[in-house]
C-alpha cells in the first residue's frame, strides 16, 4: 500500500515543480540586507624598507551593502603597527581606507597580520602587510 501511494504522489510532486511560475527562469543573487565589506586587496607589499624609516600602507574599504558600515576595530599583530581609520559610518556604496603604519625597527623580513572587525560580520577579516627591512 505504502508504495502505490508513493507512486501515486511522486509524479504529482515533480510535475509541480516542473510547472511553477518561476521555472526555467535564471536564478539571481538576492542582495543581503545591511552591510556589506569588501577590501580591495588583503595582502600588501610594502617592498623594501630602509630601517628606522616608517612605512606605509593603505587599504580601502568599500560598504557593497544597503546599510552604513562601522569599523568597529582594527588591530595590528605587534607593537610595530600603527593603525589609522575613521570612526566615522561607511554609507552604501562609498568607501574609507585603513592605513598602516610599520616602523621598521628590525632588519630582515617581515609579514603583520592586521584584524579588522565591522559591523557587517561576526568574523573578523584578517590583512597583511609584508617586505623586507634593509639596514641603513
Amino acid at each position: 500500500m505504502t508504495i502505490t501511494l508513493l507512486g501515486f504522489f511522486s509524479p504529482a510532486f515533480s510535475q509541480k515543480a516542473a510547472t511553477a511560475p518561476d521555472a526555467g527562469k535564471p536564478v539571481t543573487e538576492n542582495k543581503k540586507n545591511g552591510p556589506v565589506a569588501e577590501f580591495d586587496k588583503t595582502v600588501c607589499d610594502m617592498g623594501n624598507l630602509v630601517q628606522n624609516t616608517p612605512g606605509t600602507a593603505v587599504f580601502t574599504l568599500t560598504n557593497r551593502g544597503n546599510e552604513p558600515l562601522l569599523i568597529s576595530s582594527a588591530t595590528g599583530s605587534c607593537g610595530c603597527t600603527n593603525l589609522t581609520y575613521s570612526k566615522e559610518p561607511v554609507l552604501p556604496g562609498k568607501s574609507t581606507t585603513i592605513s598602516v603604519n610599520y616602523n621598521a625597527a628590525a632588519k630582515g623580513n617581515f609579514m603583520k597580520t592586521l584584524t579588522v572587525k565591522t559591523n557587517a560580520s561576526d568574523q573578523a577579516v584578517f590583512l597583511q602587510i609584508k617586505g623586507q627591512v634593509l639596514p641603513k
